[in-house]
């Protein structure tokens, strides 16, 4: 029992750094958005996404370096259907997520392309060098398209935010920005550990430790600031940064472990955990354009909810089967 104290302990001291880093973070976001003349949603996309897709960048190359194959790619399957099931779905029922027009037109079908082509190169049951480079230049073509779509964005599509931006310089902003991020990099990291070491005593296998407690600690950040980003009223930084971090979890994320060390992997990463995800991302897209007709609400936020609490239930179903 005096085992698990450590790992207890960080697991609560990181909860609580992470949600105090995540205001600052979103802050500082928010005010280099303003301050630079970037449109909230690309600041999402772009600046904040690769921010709190960091800690799954970092997991994965120490994974890889580790032979640990199975967690590296757990973990970037894994975050992508947090960030939609437990991530948005949490966000949506603290506050409805409005989706943009040009998002739903442009960004969201770029992320299910994006998810069908990562399935394409995973079929074969093997990440390699050639695989990380194909997914490394979709990467370079989707920041592109990125800055495109918001520089030619409708006007008309240019919705006022419940809460302006906050007026804060853009050094203060940027320091906030750098401190909210290695905090909440820090803090996942405790978090991650502290779950790690706890499920290791109990016997979990590495490959569902991967897909959901490290997974879901990679997703904090994520979750940190898109509930703290919903509650401040700024919804394109919440919900840019869902769709931002996927794709960086598919493209920047998933080919470090095929480039420092390839490995093959089972086929029920195929069949269920890139199923899953492709499901859920099927599920962002339908919500966002029939359903709520431009919104992710809160009755489908139970939804999502609901969704990956079954994920779960069938992981550990098939880990004690």
């Amino acid at each position: 029992m005096t085992e698990m104290l450590y790992p207890a302990a960080a697991i609560l001291a990181g909860f609580l750094i992470l949600i105090w880093s995540a205001d600052r973070f979103v802050i500082g976001a928010a005010g280099t958005a303003k301050n630079l003349g970037m449109s909230p949603m690309l600041i999402g996309l772009t600046i904040v996404s690769l921010g709190t897709s960091a800690p799954e960048m970092l997991v994965s190359s120490i994974a890889a370096y580790t032979d640990s194959g199975g967690l590296a790619i757990g973990n970037a399957l894994g975050s992508n259907i947090a960030n939609i099931g437990l991530v948005l779905g949490a966000t949506a029922l603290v506050a409805p997520l409005p989706v943009k027009t040009g998002l739903m037109r442009k960004e969201l079908p770029l992320l299910v392309i994006v998810t069908a082509g990562v399935g394409l190169i995973l079929f074969d049951g093997q990440l390699d060098r050639f695989d990380g480079i194909v997914l490394l230049l979709g990467l370079v073509i989707c920041l592109y398209l990125f800055a495109r779509f918001q520089r030619y964005a409708d006007p008309s599509e240019v919705e006022h935010e419940e809460e302006e931006l906050p007026d804060i310089a853009l050094a203060p902003a940027l320091i906030w920005v750098v401190v909210g991020l290695v905090l909440l990099a820090g803090s996942s990291r405790l978090l991650v550990w502290g779950a790690t070491e706890i499920a290791l005593e109990l016997g979990v296998s590495e490959l569902v430790i991967g897909l959901t407690i490290v997974a879901i600690g990679t997703s904090l950040p994520e979750l940190a600031a898109s509930i703290a980003s919903a509650l401040k009223g700024h919804h394109d930084i919440a919900i840019g940064n869902i769709v931002g971090s996927n794709i960086f979890n598919l493209l920047a994320v998933m080919p470090l472990p095929g480039l420092i060390k390839p490995f093959s992997f089972g086929s029920e990463v195929l069949w269920r955990d890139f199923g899953i995800m492709m499901g859920f991302t099927l599920a962002l897209l339908a919500f966002a354009h029939v359903t709520s007709k431009g919104k992710v609400s809160r009755n489908e936020g139970i939804v999502l909810l609901l969704g990956y609490s079954a994920y779960l239930g069938l992981l550990y179903y098939m880990a004690t089967r």
